[in-house]
């Protein structure tokens, strides 16, 4: 079959692609005994999923509800009682004087990057060709392939403060930091996937600065970050200004099917993004917003996330964080400071094979993990650390992550020797 660019480039083989069609396959009824531990699927928390069973519930015991929810298209910009509760929810939790025309809504948070990305970045009408600045790598998997130009990302390298014998921490290197004009955006997540990293209020403060100066806009990706569903173990002020444009999603709250994204930006800008909503999907998907329309118009959203989501994930963390100290005490290995998300970050130190093998050998006593190197988009090949590291989710079933883990340091331990 013969491809366009586009077809070439979207259709084939790429790091999300392997890691999705992983996630699909381990959680699938053939493959119950696989320990996935690559994939980004939230883990099913009973007293969400009760929370959202009853306003499912109540969709379908209200006339005319459950009709329309799946019945009617909404707006290109989304379900408009939705972004409005969002709008009034925001401004009273932060006071970001965001009104509904600076939200939009589309079908998932992956799909608004591919959007917001490639309506800033490629070519450009005067001939010249700018690019996505990641100003701390690694960086999420999700963004590698979403480019449609070559050339498209450009990343900068860390600092790396060592913590105690185990544990190290990224930091942004300001000090590299080239922002000049073929950047068209400054994007980072926060909480990091895959590392769990949060970047502080100062850096936060200091890339907002810089994206000012440039007249470019600071994109932060919080899909597990503030205000919900709030998966930060740390300090971290919410933000957002005109300059600035802040993605969210329904997927961390317990509606990773629904495929509900959030873009907060400037007027233009979502406003643009609701177009391309019309052009290439007519509209977003509406359940999602159906269905955490109660939770965001009564604030229980916060709730949910501070008293149930974060503890959650906090006590994963931990667990992990220490099994993985204790099985592979000896070694010149280090976890990156857990700080937020739903991952665990290892980086082996001179580890002996490469982290793509590593993947393969936990995979064939199976164990999924993601390879390291799928993070580090935008950076010079010839780095040693991106092959050096992995990501580990501790979502699923407490008793499968304990055994994967063990599995691993068993693994890392055997490549050491």
């Amino acid at each position: 079959m013969d491809l366009s660019d586009f077809g070439r480039r979207l259709s084939a083989e790429t790091g999300i692609g392997r890691l999705m069609d992983d996630l699909g396959k381990a959680l699938s009824r053939g493959n119950s005994d696989m320990c996935m531990l690559g994939g980004g699927n939230p883990g099913h928390i009973p007293e969400v999923e009760t929370i959202l069973r009853k306003n499912m519930q109540k969709i379908l015991d209200t006339p005319g509800e459950f009709e329309h929810a799946i019945g009617d298209y909404v707006t290109p910009r989304g379900d408009e009682l939705f972004i409005a509760a969002l709008a009034k929810f925001l401004n009273e939790q932060f006071n970001w004087g965001v009104t509904p025309e600076n939200i939009v809504l589309t079908n998932g948070s992956q799909t608004g990057f591919f959007m917001l990305f490639n309506m800033l970045a490629g070519k450009q009408a005067n001939g010249t060709t700018r690019k996505i600045l990641f100003p701390l790598c690694p960086e999420y998997i999700g963004y590698a392939d979403l480019g449609l130009a070559d050339d498209f990302f450009l990343a900068n390298r860390p600092d790396i403060e060592f913590i105690d014998d185990h544990t190290f921490k990224y930091h942004v290197n300001f000090s590299t930091l080239d922002i000049g004009p073929e950047i068209a955006a400054i994007c980072v997540s926060r909480p990091t996937n895959p590392t769990g990293n949060v970047i502080t209020d100062e850096e936060v403060d200091t890339l907002r600065c810089l994206a000012r100066e440039m007249k470019i806009p600071l994109i932060i990706d919080s899909a597990y970050g503030a205000p919900f569903p709030n998966v930060i173990f740390t300090e971290a002020t919410p933000t957002w200004d005109e300059s600035m444009i802040m993605c969210m999603t329904l997927s961390k709250v317990g509606l990773p099917g629904a495929r509900t994204g959030i873009i907060i930006a400037r007027e233009d800008i979502a406003a643009a993004v609701a177009n391309m909503n019309a052009v290439t999907a007519l509209a977003p998907g509406s359940l999602g917003s159906a269905l955490a329309y109660e939770l965001v118009r009564s604030g229980d959203i916060t709730r949910i996330s501070n008293e149930i989501i974060n503890p959650f994930y906090k006590e994963r963390s931990q667990r992990g964080y220490r099994q993985f100290i204790s099985g592979l005490d000896g070694l010149d290995v280090f976890l990156h400071k857990p700080e937020g998300s739903m991952f665990l970050w290892l980086w082996m130190r001179d580890l002996p094979i490469t982290d793509v093998e590593l993947y393969n050998r936990l995979k064939n006593r199976g164990i999924l993990v993601v390879p390291g190197s799928y993070f580090f988009h935008g950076v010079d090949d010839s780095w040693r650390h991106r092959q050096e590291c992995i990501r580990v989710t501790f979502t699923q079933d407490a008793e499968m992550v304990e055994r994967g883990i063990d599995g691993i340091c068993d693994e890392i331990r055997k490549a050491y020797s």
